[in-house]
């Protein structure tokens, strides 16, 4: 597996596959032909469905300015996989060089027939019950073996959660409409503002979740966790136990190492890309990690940690990506509020049912059953906007 850094990353919403990745593919492009005066960009598949209402072609362009760049949106293409863009860049008139780059999810990319260190392998572990029996074997717990195998992520992970705590205070204190034709009002503040303290804690969630989406579906700065479509969960999480019920900084750096985990786990086993796996590859994974997270600051048990996670995973398979307009606003900002709230339900059901009867089902088998069910959507539900929402709701075109 690789670096939590290549899971958690900082940047520009609103979707990491559609704006991360292309402006990372574009900028790697760059250091290695520093001479480039022009681009040519195609976008496929999901990249090319679903690019306008993402802002892909805006993100290639910003990140290239000011070279002149034409960003194509050309559906197909005769590579193995789901999403994608060929990169074609010029000196003058003479052609560099044609990278075919795949956006892998969580604004994660492989240049095609180029190797970089960002993919490298730092876990040597394949599946969790390697890592399981490791961390038993050697009696230390699950964040421990994070810093085992990453000794100098601690201040990386530092960095992450003021991202995410600022994320979601800046979309708590914004009013206005969010970007696009759906002509959708921002309702964080309101959400905050109107919290009732007999259930506070749920109602902050909400409304943490919503804030951090907003600024994500207004090209704000979020986290990836595991991706920019769902990184309201974790932050919606976070910023509650720093704020509202505070842990101690190393509890929260803890809580974000093993989140990190099994958001990896997932990541390599199957997918974290919504055009790939559908929604269960992001807000699936979204809540498994934020039901680490919380079982993690609740210092659940090893077992008790790996059935919130699996709880977490198997009751959103199948979930659909299906964005009305190809924007990250409906279903995607309330499925991260939902989803939060499954992960500390997550939690409790594993300590309650664990107290009655082992668990049936490990965690690395409902990974492969994600994978499978990944791959058994229909395309049209797997983040092109074909199917779903997002051809039952109709967007006024003026």
């Amino acid at each position: 597996m690789e670096s939590l850094r290549e899971l958690y990353k900082i940047g520009s919403g609103p979707s990491s596959s559609h704006t991360l990745a292309v402006q990372r593919a574009m900028k790697l492009y760059m250091d290695e032909y520093p001479e480039v005066t022009r681009f040519e960009v195609d976008l496929h598949g999901s990249l090319s469905l679903t690019g306008k209402g993402h802002y892909t072609d805006h993100a290639i362009k910003m990140a290239v300015d000011p070279i002149e760049c034409a960003v194509n949106f050309k559906l197909d293409w005769d590579y193995d996989y789901d999403s994608g863009l060929l990169i074609k860049g010029f000196k003058d008139d003479n052609e560099l060089e044609s990278w075919v780059v795949y956006s892998i999810g969580g604004g994660s990319i492989k240049v095609l027939n180029r190797d970089f260190d960002f993919q490298k392998e730092v876990y040597e572990f394949k599946d969790f019950s390697e890592i399981k029996k490791y961390v038993q074997d050697n009696r230390i717990s699950l964040s421990e073996f994070v810093y085992l195998h990453e000794p100098d992520i601690k201040p990386y992970l530092s960095e992450i959660l003021v991202a995410m705590n600022q994320a979601v205070h800046r979309g708590l204190n914004k009013e206005g409409q969010l970007l696009g034709r759906l002509n959708m009002p921002r309702v964080a503040k309101e959400l905050y503002e109107n919290i009732v303290e007999s259930d506070s804690k749920r109602q902050k969630l909400i409304a943490y979740a919503y804030a951090n989406m907003e600024e994500n579906a207004t090209l704000g700065q979020v986290v990836t966790a595991p991706t920019c479509g769902a990184s309201g969960i974790m932050a919606s999480l976070m910023t509650y136990y720093t704020n509202d019920e505070p842990f101690e900084h190393d509890k929260l750096i803890d809580a974000l190492a093993v989140a990190g985990i099994f958001g990896n786990i997932i990541k390599q086993n199957a997918t974290i890309s919504g055009a790939q796996g559908g929604c269960q590859a992001e807000v699936g994974v979204g809540c498994v990690m934020a039901a680490a997270a919380y079982a993690t600051l609740h210092d659940y048990s090893l077992e008790e940690i790996e059935y919130a996670c699996e709880i977490a995973m198997e009751h959103h398979l199948g979930l659909t990506c299906d964005p009305v307009g190809g924007y990250v606003i409906i279903p995607c900002i309330e499925r991260n509020a939902a989803a939060v709230l499954r992960a500390v339900d997550a939690v409790a059901m594993s300590k309650m049912l664990l107290k009655t009867k082992p668990n049936r089902v490990t965690f690395d088998q409902v990974v492969n059953t994600m994978n499978y069910t990944g791959k058994k959507i229909a395309i049209e539900l797997r983040e092109t906007a074909l199917g779903g929402l997002a051809q039952e709701i109709i967007i006024d075109e003026n």
